[in-house]
């Protein structure tokens, strides 16, 4: 399965700031750049949950290069640190109550 694609911001003065353009409303943030994969895969696993709990489907995630073509993230990519990319979340999806 295609993996999320993760922007990594860092300013001098702050953490490692983490957005996911095909996760709208999930964002991150690590202190240590050792940290990135584990937060970033937090974030999306708990965002993913939410989703679900919340009646909705995840929006599959897109190719890198499609992602930089999307002028809404044109931007994002020229100011990153670096991308990343996590595998996508395992979610259980609930059972309607009997």
């Amino acid at each position: 399965m295609k993996p999320y694609i993760v922007i990594v911001h860092k300013d001098s003065d702050s953490a490692y700031g983490m957005t996911f353009p095909d996760a709208p409303g999930c964002f991150s943030a690590a202190d240590e750049l050792d940290d990135l994969f584990a937060m970033a895969e937090e974030a999306l696993s708990l965002w993913a949950e939410g989703e679900v709990e919340d009646g909705r489907l995840m929006p599959a995630p897109r190719d890198l290069e499609e992602l930089k073509r999307d002028p809404a993230w044109t931007e994002s990519f020229a100011d990153a640190a670096m991308v990343i990319a996590v595998p996508p979340p395992t979610v259980v999806v609930p059972h309607a109550a009997e």
